[in-house]
């Protein structure tokens, strides 16, 4: 199944939201967006097609009303989906949907463009969970790819799981807390070994946190 959803925010208005597929989104306040799906997908061989565009002086957040789970198909595991973000001048963007879960045998590739102004404000976070309960071998890819304006921010890739270069069934990690952030001027952090916020050259922050189970959030 192919889904294509597309959502954009102008300023004094609700945003306007279009979906073909198994994705929707739904108005749950005058700058708020919550994606819903509304058929099981990504299925192996799925493929997921979304633009979000916050336009000149507008504001958007998103979230979603659950986790997305990614299953293997009959005749291929590997499911693909392809955000495209793009943050107008004056613009805010918040985007922090529930997690990816990557259930055992299914492999989901995710591609990540986003074009942000300058002057423009951004939080996207990615959570993702390679196997459920007693499952560790999906896998899972993201490539991360920031434009500031005319100039490069960020170029990131991440494997997880089954197939990765550093994959290991006792040691691994099966989780990514990710989190883009523009503009950010707090200097470099690190907690655990795998925790750490890294400044961008051009501006802005990547925060990132690998582990075998992500982190429950705590309610407040």
């Amino acid at each position: 199944m192919r889904t294509e959803l597309s959502i954009v925010a102008t300023p004094g208005r609700l945003p306007r939201i279009d979906a073909v597929g198994g994705l929707a989104g739904r108005h749950t306040g005058p700058d708020t967006v919550h994606l819903i799906g509304t058929a099981a997908t990504p299925l192996g061989g799925d493929e997921l097609d979304i633009t979000i565009v916050v336009r000149a002086g507008a504001r958007l957040v998103v979230r979603s009303v659950a986790a997305t789970i990614a299953l293997p198909g009959t005749d291929t595991v590997v499911s693909t989906a392809h955000w495209r973000f793009d943050i107008g001048e004056g613009a805010e963007l918040d985007f922090d949907p529930e997690p990816t879960i990557v259930a055992g045998g299914a492999h989901h590739h995710v591609v990540t463009t986003v074009q942000i102004a300058p002057d423009a404000r951004l939080r996207l976070r990615e959570r993702v969970q390679v196997g459920r309960s007693g499952e560790d071998d999906g896998g899972w890819r993201g490539d991360l790819l920031a434009e500031l304006g005319a100039v490069p921010l960020l170029r990131h890739r991440l494997q997880l799981g089954a197939g990765s270069s550093t994959d290991d069934r006792l040691s691994a990690a099966r989780s990514l807390d990710s989190e883009l952030v523009y503009p950010d001027h707090r200097p470099a952090w690190s907690g655990t070994v795998d925790e750490v916020r890294l400044p961008l050259a051009a501006g802005g922050s990547l925060a990132t946190r690998t582990s075998s189970r992500l982190r429950a959030l705590v309610p407040g």
